[in-house]
């Protein structure tokens, strides 16, 4: 009966635990742009991130003044190119 009692609470517990943890945060850096902003509002976490600057200087000058940082942007896929003429387009 202890054994049953042990592996139902350690269940619930467990479920309990996955209910309130919630949902995970989703990819917040936009990939098609080389520089993102993160906006700081009085937290150690940014508030919400920017990723819409093509260079330093320019998410600099927005950020002037706010409590912000600007850094490269770690998921940018870099220019998009067309493939060169007469050759094929690789597909995977």
């Amino acid at each position: 009966m202890r054994m049953k009692f042990t592996i139902a609470a350690a269940l619930v517990t467990a479920v309990v635990g996955v209910c309130i943890a919630g949902p995970a945060a989703a990819q917040r850096y936009d990939p098609n742009y080389p520089v993102c902003m993160e906006v700081y509002e009085g937290r150690m976490t940014p508030e919400y991130i920017d990723c819409s600057f093509t260079s330093l200087p320019q998410c600099q000058a927005t950020a002037s003044g706010r409590s912000a940082t600007c850094s490269v942007n770690p998921f940018y896929k870099g220019p998009k190119t067309a493939p060169k003429k007469g050759q094929r387009q690789r597909t995977e």
